[in-house]
């Protein structure tokens, strides 16, 4: 199974056909060489093996996004974690 990934883009190379994208708060550069539709700094694209594969509406990514960050919640370690030393 393959996941592709709501990012914002943050930054354009044109000469390079390539951008930089906000992934999760984590920026990462990934190539625009599929994309048909234009890209522009502030839109949203699917990620999917460092190539962006689909712009997305914004409230669709905000959506989407907001549903992985629920879901990785589950596999954060507690903040207030006490260990006892009795044996």
């Amino acid at each position: 199974m393959c996941v592709a990934v709501p990012s914002k883009v943050i930054s354009i190379e044109p000469e390079e056909n390539s951008a930089v994208v906000d992934v999760l708060g984590a920026r990462r550069g990934i190539s625009l060489l599929l994309m048909e539709d234009e890209v522009k700094i502030g839109d949203f694209v699917l990620v999917h093996a460092g190539f962006a594969i689909q712009k997305l509406q914004k409230e669709y990514a905000e959506d989407t996004i907001k549903l992985f960050k629920e879901y990785m919640k589950q596999f954060e370690e507690p903040e207030d974690v006490s260990y006892s030393e009795e044996h």
